[in-house]
This record gives structure tokens, sequence and C-alpha cells, in this order.
């Protein structure tokens, strides 16, 4: 009798020991083979970002760009915010052939900033925001700069990120910069779209 206790209590510190599959963490293409070649690439490439508060704030009209900000934000363990327009955008509003639509007019118009339902509680408690956005006439669109000029962004990293059918990042970045006081540590942007998971998630650390 002791001896059959005695191995099934064996037996049962063993399984104990045993990571189970939620402890593994699949998110990332370079996590699961840091796990294979022994090497610990959260504590190496990741360790700035553990030790700061990451915001990942995005505005997404079709989706697109929502989609990235979510990929970057669960990578880094970082809040998301979505900026979302007091008024919405429909279909006819995103028509760039029409002259009249709202988009048009707005982006014809450097001062024009659309008015944004919610705000980012404790703005001042990240240390690094990124901001994305999609690409409209080579620029963001205005309501980034509305996002922009509402927080006092001084003494952090900002880092945009953009999606498009096909262009770069244009002017944006000089743009937005211009919203921001100098102290902002202001790093260059990147266009996210046809990026797979491996090279966002490269860029992103």
């Amino acid at each position: 009798t002791m001896i059959l206790g005695l191995a099934a209590c064996g037996n049962s510190a063993s399984q104990t020991e045993q990571p189970s599959t939620e402890d593994i963490s699949v998110e990332s293409k370079a996590d699961t083979e840091s796990a294979e070649t022994g090497t610990d690439m959260e504590n190496t490439d990741n360790q700035d970002a553990q030790e700061h508060k990451i915001l990942v704030a995005y505005f997404s009209a079709t989706g697109t760009t929502k989609g990235v900000a979510e990929h970057i934000a669960n990578g880094l363990n970082a809040d998301i915010y979505e900026i979302v327009p007091e008024e919405p955008y429909t279909d006819a509003d995103l028509d760039y052939n029409d002259n009249n639509s709202r988009t048009t007019i707005e982006m014809n118009d450097p001062d024009a900033r659309p008015a944004i339902s919610g705000s980012v509680e404790n703005m001042e408690q990240y240390d690094i925001v990124f901001i994305g956005y999609p690409i409209w006439w080579g620029e963001a669109p205005r309501i980034v700069s509305t996002f922009v000029e509402s927080y006092d962004f001084s003494g952090k990293t900002v880092i945009p990120f953009a999606t498009s059918g096909g262009s770069g990042m244009g002017k944006t970045e000089a743009v937005l910069h211009a919203l921001c006081p100098d102290s902002v540590n202001w790093k260059s942007g990147k266009m996210l779209n046809g990026y797979d998971r491996a090279q966002m998630e490269a860029w992103v650390r």
C-alpha cells in the first residue's frame, strides 16, 4: 500500500510541474522561435516595452487599420483606443471621386478638425503612444489631427503607422509632427499594409 501511495504521489507531482498550453504564448512567430531555441526574446527585444506604459491609438474607417492596431497592442500587451468620430463616416462620405463628399471637403481644408466621441483616460500615464490611421490624399485623416491636438504629448515617444491601398506615408508625418511640442520624441513611421506578421513584429520591437 505504501509503495502504491508513493508512486501515485510521484506521478501527481510530475504532472503539476508540466506547463499547460495556456502558459505558452503563441501570439507571435518570434515568440515560438525563441522558445524553441532557448533564447529569451521577451527579456531582450521587448525589454524596453515592458518597462513602459504603452497606448495604441488608431482611426479606422474600413477596418484595415483596426486589425493592424489590435495586433500591435496584443503583441506589446498595450492598451488600445479607437478614435471614433462623433459623426460616423458613411460610404458616401468616403467617396473619393465625389468632390462634394465629406472626406474630400475635410482633406481639402488643413484646418478641418472632425469631432471625436470619447477620450483617452489618464493620457499622462503613457510613455509610448502608437498612432495608426489610413492614408487619405497623402496624409492622415483630419480626425487624427484632432486627436493629436487634444492631448499633451510632451516627453512621450510617439510612433505613427499607417495603411493604404498603395500610396506611401506621404507628408503625413511632417503634418502631425508639427502639431506636437518640440519635447515629443517623434519616431519615423511605417506603412504596415502588405507586411507579414513576422515583419510587423520585428518593426514594432
